[in-house]
């Protein structure tokens, strides 16, 4: 991380939520799903997952704070890389998706101009 972004800018949370407590409270339980000890995906496995996401948005401070929950709850180094490898593929899979499209509307830019009265 760069002096731009630091691990201590997350002690600025609590300022952030009391300037706009009803949001703050609303993103705090529903970022609480990622810490449910009760449903049927375990601890381990919802911190893996909230692992994965952080990677591919590229959150350095949601990097930070799931990779110490993940490894708190047993989640393993080998764990970690075949979830970031996932996280990739997947992204990258998005990638491809996208230039799909991109490939259809260029297509479809060509068909209009070339219908286009000259």
């Amino acid at each position: 991380m760069t002096d731009y972004q630091t691990r201590g800018d997350i002690a600025a949370i609590p300022a952030l939520l009391a300037l706009a407590v009803p949001e703050g409270e609303q993103f705090l339980a529903f970022n609480r799903a990622t810490e449910r000890e009760d449903g049927a995906i375990p601890r381990k496995y919802r911190d893996l997952i909230a692992l994965a996401v952080a990677l591919t948005t590229q959150c350095a401070y949601c990097v930070d704070v799931h990779t110490r929950h993940a490894r708190a709850h047993g989640v393993t180094r080998q764990e970690l890389a075949e979830a970031a490898f996932v996280a990739a593929a997947v992204r990258a899979g998005g990638t491809l998706a996208h230039s799909l499209m991109a490939l259809r509307l260029f297509d479809e830019a060509a068909d209009a101009s070339a219908d286009a009265p000259s």
